[in-house]
């Protein structure tokens, strides 16, 4: 039996993988339900990692069908709103909407596999074993643990003493539904797929979503004690001068604005080996957006972790080394991808730096 705390991407992959080779597993979520909460914006799955982990999975032909048509054009405007680049999609990098790619793999589950209402209180080690307490007064013994508790992970201390850190960002989000019937201009400057309106220590990152809506991030380079002051006002005040419709895309908010700092695990975070648990997605490697990493990495670490059980079988301790020892490296890459990227988008001669970026890797497209 494999236990997995957290039912984000990367451990219901995990299951997904484990449960059509006929290994038994359980998934427990904090959640109530899968409609809880809204489960965030749009994911471009990358062909070498989150893709290739859909077809592990046996995933591949339903995210097709879920993809968002030219999600993935992108945009790269100055703060004055000129465009600099237009790029329109070519199915490179498809996107999906990670409340959609989540239903697909909790749809792909047999029942009972997830234990909604499970969030975890406390994990106690007894002997060979873990002793798993959950707030809503129920336990589990488990011998095989995999922490897929994301960013907070409670899994995490068994293994590591690192802690998420500030990067030095944050994000004020806004989320505005009926784009086009209400907000045309609005909808026309963010296009079909991403837009990136990027100056230096600031920028006004957003993307389109299905149903009309459009998510958009005021984005600053600001001291973490400053968090609680990042209101509407405080974030149009930061971006005075900028073009009225790229600042309009924080104004036209429906609902409250949300506030997320930017967190990350140091680059190249690893742990020694301890038996009889892992982590995979957030828990193991935090990272900054701006690589474009995350999400591909959780699922990849999913379908990696269980090709690594059913080509290890009986032998667990074998299976997680394996997993660690090809996801330490390729994680730690990754990380410090994302360190550029937050340079590339907030340096000194952003957005120009983006630009040279993407020509030289053929990117977007």
């Amino acid at each position: 039996m494999i236990s997995i705390i957290g039912g984000g991407l990367g451990g219901l992959m995990l299951a997904r993988v484990l449960v059509s080779n006929g290994i038994e597993v359980l998934v427990f979520e904090g959640d109530a339900s899968r409609a809880a909460r809204h489960q965030g914006g749009m994911l471009d799955l990358h062909v070498e990692s989150g893709q290739a982990a859909l077809r592990a999975g046996g995933l591949f032909e339903g995210f097709r069908a879920r993809v968002l048509a030219e999600g993935d054009a992108t945009r790269v405007m100055d703060r004055d709103g000129r465009v600099l680049l237009d790029e329109r999609g070519n199915d490179g990098r498809p996107e999906i909407e990670r409340g959609a790619l989540r239903d697909l793999l909790i749809d792909s589950l047999p029942d009972g596999v997830i234990r909604w209402d499970h969030r975890l209180h406390e994990i106690q080690r007894d002997g060979d074993a873990f002793e798993i307490a959950f707030a809503n007064g129920r336990t589990h013994r488990a011998t095989a643990l995999v922490g897929a508790d994301g960013a907070s992970s409670k899994v995490r201390p068994l293994v590591s003493s690192a802690k998420p850190a500030y990067a030095g960002i944050s994000f004020v989000e806004s989320r505005i539904t009926r784009a086009k019937e209400l907000h045309p201009r609005l909808a026309a400057v963010v296009g079909a797929g991403s837009l990136f309106a990027l100056s230096p220590g600031k920028a006004i990152l957003a993307h389109r979503e299905p149903n009309d809506e459009i998510c958009a991030y005021a984005a600053l380079t600001a001291p973490i004690e400053e968090l609680e002051r990042l209101d509407e006002a405080r974030a149009l005040s930061e971006f005075g001068g900028w073009n009225e419709d790229l600042r309009g895309l924080i104004a036209a908010h429906d609902g409250p604005l949300v506030v997320r700092a930017i967190l990350a695990l140091p680059v190249g975070h690893r742990w020694p080996r301890v038996p009889g648990v892992t982590l995979v997605g957030d828990a193991a490697h935090l990272m900054s957006p701006f690589a474009g990493e995350r999400a591909n990495l959780a699922l990849f670490d999913g379908a990696e972790l269980a090709r690594a059980i059913i080509e290890h079988p009986g032998d667990v301790e074998a299976a997680f080394a394996t997993y660690e020892a090809a996801m330490f490296d390729r994680s730690a890459l990754a990380a410090a991808e994302s360190v550029q990227g937050i340079g590339l988008c907030f340096g000194d001669d952003a957005p120009h730096s983006l630009l040279r970026f993407f020509a030289s890797h053929g990117e977007p497209g």
